[in-house]
């Protein structure tokens, strides 16, 4: 039995547990983002090192953008693997919360080993120990609790022979996925005992595959038999099941139209027939009336979040047939659940239902014609009279240049909705927009986080590259991680547009009647503005300026294959967004002095007389 530190023994148990992912054996915990202070330098910084050759260690630059690289790196592997994170005590743990919120909002899996104040209290207060007077134990590292799946603090080298497989357990449930923090006192780091040998075998997983009830399963047959105008939305879960294919087999074989979420986009390639578009708040205007006139929802992986539903005024009182392999979203507004992973049920569903024949060729057409409509608008968009190039232009610029191969990720702001309604997928699984927490900063670190998992599946299979799209305003907020992306030889793309601020959230003003306030930098005509070429450069990102669209496609081109990181600046139209889309409810106050907020106060009045409450 080996005599080992908690440190030891944690990073010796990680390096044991593996994953079998089609027919291959890979490791489970892919690596280790770290930023090494007192707290978790000296005893699992030390285990790391010695173990440096089966369990490789990133340099992050800040706790909140490993974070998000963790998270970035899972979400391209769909859930197959996933990375730790680790931190010292105090304000480097606090760091990580944001990241561990946008996992857990994501459902994906991180595990975070944050360094704590010493168990046996005896040198308190320590260094960046924050002191509870009616709560000794509890410290920052509790500040967790909220945004994590799994949350425990060893206070003796035995307690990880429980918490470890209890943890891991968390992360490869489909149904539970998402972050799990263990909270490490310095001193019990540091202890050893003489743990059991078997702790330390290999094991190798599967990730589950929860099979459906069998009477869910019926109901929900029944359900989709008699439907007359049904339609598929596609969620995040199509990707975290790998069931891409099944779902296309499944919607030709029953005369599907499907319809996608934002983590649920290039759930099929925009080359499928039977793919309609975007629907939602960020989605297209042709595609929600098509959802709108839907008899039956077939929800499939699917949170059902505001963005999604048009804040619950998208789908009237049909029907929803919600297809999940967590219960928790399957019942939501009391939908018809199917708990079951989405691969599994559609293959069990698609053996006892029958196909429709010809009963639903005029709803094909409708949507096929409704598909059309979107290609159109795309059009319109592209060729519109611009004195900057607008977002929308950016985006399909991109997109008319990249391959197949490649990954397109985004976060926050106002890229989203431009992603959503003006790329077309040339590939499934090759979209990431971070929307479930819509977490600012996301474009750079989790790019870093993906470009760790397209170098991974190099040599496996052909392997493109992962391009970012981001405006300044989060650029300016954790920009960092192009520096670690450079420091560990990740090469991705970084688009950056310059609009001059929170350009979409000066939209979100101006557009329910307010004035803009204090969101553009461009409000102070004497304000300086960042010099993002040269800032870019001085990280060491191979960098360019472009002026026009026809530009930015030549430098894509140029530039998609460099073995750096890239990052192409260029100033875009602050006022020019994609139009359409579904009600989303805001805070539009209920008193104002200006004519203009009543009247938006007015239209959100009237809009939520749609909202299904039930």
């Amino acid at each position: 039995m080996p005599i080992l530190t908690t440190s030891q023994a944690i990073v010796r148990w990680a390096i044991a547990q593996k994953i079998r992912i089609d027919g291959e054996v890979h490791p489970y915990f892919a690596g280790t983002f770290a930023i090494f202070g007192h707290g978790n330098a000296l005893s699992l910084g030390d285990a790391l090192h010695a173990s440096q050759n089966e369990m490789v260690t990133y340099r992050g630059q800040t706790e909140e953008g490993m974070g998000l690289a963790a998270v970035g790196y899972a979400k391209a592997m769909r859930r197959q693997q996933c990375a730790i994170v680790t931190t010292s005590v105090g304000p480097g743990a606090m760091n990580v919360v944001t990241a561990a919120g946008t996992a857990l909002a994501n459902r994906l899996p991180m595990m975070i080993l944050v360094g704590d104040t010493f168990h046996s209290r005896i040198p308190d207060p320590v260094l960046q120990q924050v002191e509870h007077f009616n709560e000794p134990s509890t410290t920052v590292n509790d500040a967790f609790r909220p945004v994590v799946r799994f949350w425990d603090r060893i206070t003796s080298p035995t307690q990880i022979l429980s918490s470890l497989p209890q943890a891991l357990t968390t992360l490869l449930d489909p149904a539970t996925c998402g972050p799990v923090c263990l909270a490490l006192p310095q001193d019990v780091q540091a202890e050893s005992f003489d743990y059991p040998e078997g702790f330390f075998a290999e094991t190798i997983h599967e990730i589950p595959r929860p099979r459906p009830d069998l009477n869910e399963l019926k109901r929900a047959a029944e359900l989709i038999s008699q439907a007359k105008k049904p339609v598929i939305v596609a969620g995040g879960g199509v990707h975290y099941s790998r069931a891409e294919e099944v779902l296309a087999e499944f919607a030709n074989k029953f005369s599907l139209p499907v319809v996608e979420t934002m983590s649920g986009k290039t759930s099929l390639p925009w080359s499928n027939r039977l793919l309609v578009g975007p629907l939602g708040v960020t989605g297209s205007d042709p595609v929600n009336s098509l959802v709108s006139e839907a008899d039956l929802i077939i929800a499939i992986g699917t949170r059902l979040q505001d963005f999604t539903t048009g804040s619950w005024t998208l789908f009237g009182n049909k029907p929803i047939v919600a297809i999940n392999v967590a219960r928790f979203d399957a019942m939501k507004r009391h939908s018809i659940a199917v708990v079951g992973d989405a691969k599994a049920t559609l293959q069990e569903l698609s053996e006892i239902l029958t196909p429709a024949g010809s009963t639903r060729d005029q709803w094909l057409s409708t949507a096929v014609a409704l598909k059309k409509k979107c290609e159109t608008l795309r059009s319109e968009r592209k060729s519109l009279a611009s004195d900057v190039p607008t977002y929308a232009q950016v985006v399909i610029a991109v997109n008319d240049v990249a391959r197949a191969e490649d990954y397109v990720l985004t976060a926050a702001g106002g890229m989203p909705g431009e992603l959503n309604n003006n790329w077309q997928a040339h590939s499934v699984a090759s979209f990431d927009c971070e929307y479930g927490f819509s977490c600012m900063g996301y474009e750079i670190s989790g790019a870093w986080g993906a470009a760790i998992a397209q170098n991974s599946m190099k040599n496996k299979k052909s392997s493109g590259r992962v391009i970012a799209l981001t405006g300044d305003g989060s650029y300016m907020m954790l920009n960092s991680d192009i520096y670690s992306a450079v420091l560990h030889r990740h090469p991705f793309t970084l688009v950056l547009c310059d609009n001059g601020g929170f350009a979409v959230i000066s939209r979100l003003q101006t557009g329910n009647g307010a004035d803009s306030f204090r969101t553009m930098i461009t409000e102070n005509a004497s304000a300086p503005r960042v010099d993002f070429f040269a800032h870019a450069q001085a990280m060491g990102a191979k960098t360019f300026r472009v002026k026009t669209v026809a530009e930015l496609s030549a430098k894509i081109v140029e530039t998609q294959n460099s073995d750096g990181v890239v990052v192409i600046v260029m100033e875009t139209a602050p006022a020019t967004w994609t139009e359409g889309g579904a009600f989303w409810e805001v805070g539009v106050p209920e008193v104002s002095s200006k004519e203009e907020v009543k009247a938006a106060r007015a239209k959100v009045q009237e809009a939520k007389k749609n909202q299904r409450i039930y």
